[in-house]
């Protein structure tokens, strides 16, 4: 694709940015954050090759270097090298934004430690969009994170979420959602749940029912791709707090 024009925009040298990226459809990156991208002497990505197709899609020449869970030790200091030395320095993600669920949250606090300055230039959000298309009460709700590998503290995790008042949102593998849905049913047969998945892409959908409704329909292709679990609280639910 040819190049966009993008809008002006001041970069100050010595500022990380933190710059959400779509988590689906590329279509859904921000002008801001593209003319961010195209400005900054370096853009650290956890998968350079996931970030270059973006790049590449508005014809987009920048400087990549890797920053992710394995290498963030390294990283980390060298990305504070280049702020010091006032380098424009932008984060990105492979999807959505640096920091939720994501090790830019280890620089976030390096930055914070060494008085660094950041600043966010927001976007998609998979959590936020997963909340609206669960049909779930917006009005207080409780993000945490992905549950956990091992089935044991799953099952603890999932109890203790289940306490809630507000709506529970986690992210979770499509290798163990089936799982998970097996513990929900077990724990409470009766939660409505709604699990949303490939988000912006050409397969979305969202899912509703209880986990055991829901273990009949997610079979197959279903169990592929991206997906997040939202859980009714137990305001919505009509379960007393006392």
């Amino acid at each position: 694709m040819n190049s966009v024009p993008l809008p002006d925009i001041e970069f100050p040298p010595g500022l990380c940015h933190f710059v959400a990226t779509p988590i689906g459809n590329l279509g859904d990156v921000s002008l801001r954050a593209l003319a961010v991208l195209a400005a900054a002497d370096v853009v650290y990505a956890e998968d350079t090759r996931h970030t270059r197709r973006l790049l590449d899609r508005y014809g987009l020449t920048c400087h990549l270097s890797s920053y992710h869970d394995h290498n963030k030790s390294r990283a980390v200091p060298q990305i504070i090298d280049r702020l010091r030395a006032g380098e424009k320095v932008a984060v990105v993600s492979d999807a959505g934004m640096p920091c939720i669920s994501d090790p830019g949250f280890s620089l976030a606090r390096a930055l914070l430690e060494e008085d660094l300055p950041w600043t966010v230039i927001p976007g998609p959000s998979s959590t936020l969009s997963a909340l609206v298309l669960s049909g779930f009460s917006p009005d207080r709700f409780l993000f945490l994170g992905y549950l956990p590998r091992k089935k044991g503290k799953r099952r603890s995790f999932l109890e203790n979420a289940l306490t809630e008042s507000g709506t529970v949102i986690f992210l979770e593998s499509c290798h163990r959602i089936t799982s998970s849905l097996e513990i929900m049913a077990e724990l409470n047969p009766t939660r409505i749940l709604a699990v949303a998945r490939e988000i912006t892409k050409l397969h979305e959908e969202t899912l509703r029912g209880n986990a055991t409704e829901l273990l009949k329909v997610m079979t197959g292709p279903r169990l592929k791709g991206e997906l997040v679990l939202v859980m009714q609280g137990t305001a919505a639910a009509g379960i007393s707090e006392e």
